[in-house]
């Protein structure tokens, strides 16, 4: 046990010793089930999955839940012998994990079919007892994405289909940012690599001006703000390569003429403080109206809350702004 505790720890940091002592538990009986056959296809592992899930400050419950449904334990292990070992709710979560990761009536004809794929984002929703089941699920599905290239050209294109017609708005509907952008990113990159490729070249061919761009115009947001007594982290934020090409095809323009590979991003204390930062910015720099938006008063249907709005600085450059409070940004990013 002590060996697995050693293994748990750089993991899972922040975790207390004695739920790392469950952790170690958990691995030593995934252990003790074996490792998989050589000829069985490539299958996420648990700790790997876990670890994806820490990222987004996920409970005990969840982690462990998440190491126990690897795999190798489907044949080895019920629920019952999981609920004596760690409780009646990790063993309903397995159970409800094991059912997402075996369930498989996808087709790849509900790309043309909205309608459909939204019933089963439903279906599977409330199929599931406790909405952690569906988290943990993500993250095996963004773990068996970054191992997809070991799998069949025609499992890559249906695992990346079904990731961009279910799984991805789910992550979207739950308001786990962090993981939808992943899920998109990396299915795009198994579905049109000549496209992804190519934006991914052309973001790092000018990353040095941009970087410079965005340097020069938080220094000046950031003064701003101090001169105005409002307590804000001002930093620039990352630009997805999926969404690039969503909004490339959407408004027909290359990714020369997109404003918004420019964005800045302001966290605040409060909702108060986020007006008054609108309020700043559009005195300190032009701003667009169309491109505005207050998600704050009108949220999102996932409850996402921010403000955008667009600004061109003194060189003509157009930068988009989002303007949030703390509670608003950890809603956003971790759900």
């Amino acid at each position: 046990m002590s060996n697995r505790f050693s293994i748990a720890k750089p993991r899972f940091p922040g975790l207390s010793d004695h739920d790392l002592e469950q952790v170690a538990k958990a691995l030593a009986l995934v252990d003790e089930a074996g490792e998989p056959q050589s000829d069985a296809p490539p299958r996420p592992r648990g700790i790997d999955v876990a670890t994806i899930l820490m990222t987004v400050h996920i409970d005990l419950v969840s982690i462990l839940a998440a190491l126990l449904s690897d795999s190798r334990m489907e044949s080895s292990q019920d629920e019952a012998s999981i609920a004596a070992r760690f409780g009646p709710v990790v063993a309903s979560l397995v159970k409800d994990v094991r059912w997402l990761n075996t369930v498989n009536i996808y087709s790849p004809d509900m790309a043309n079919q909205p309608n459909q794929a939204e019933i089963l984002r439903r279906m599977l929703l409330a199929m599931t007892h406790d909405v952690r089941a569906v988290l943990i699920k993500l993250a095996f599905r963004i773990q068996r994405l970054r191992n997809l290239h070991r799998e069949d050209a025609s499992i890559r294109r249906f695992i990346a289909r079904e990731t961009l017609d279910i799984y991805a708005p789910l992550a979207n509907r739950l308001g786990i940012s962090q993981f939808k952008w992943e899920l998109e990113d990396l299915a795009f990159h198994q579905l049109d690599p000549e496209h992804y490729q190519a934006i991914e070249k052309s973001l790092a061919d000018s990353r040095d001006q941009r970087e410079a761009i965005i340097a020069q115009f938080v220094e000046t947001l950031r003064h701003q703000l101090a001169s105005h007594g409002i307590k804000a982290k001002v930093h620039g934020r990352p630009k997805h390569i999926y969404s690039i090409w969503c909004k490339m095809r959407r408004k027909r323009l290359t990714i020369d003429e997109l404003y918004d590979l420019l964005a800045v991003r302001v966290i605040v204390d409060d909702q108060a403080a986020c007006y008054s930062v609108l309020g700043l910015a559009h005195n300190q720099w032009q701003y667009i109206p169309k491109e505005f938006d207050d998600y704050i008063a009108n949220p999102k249907e996932n409850g996402y809350q921010s403000l955008h709005t667009v600004v061109i600085d003194g060189q003509g450059n157009r930068i988009e702004i989002q303007i949030r409070s703390k509670a608003m940004h950890e809603f956003a990013e971790l759900g």
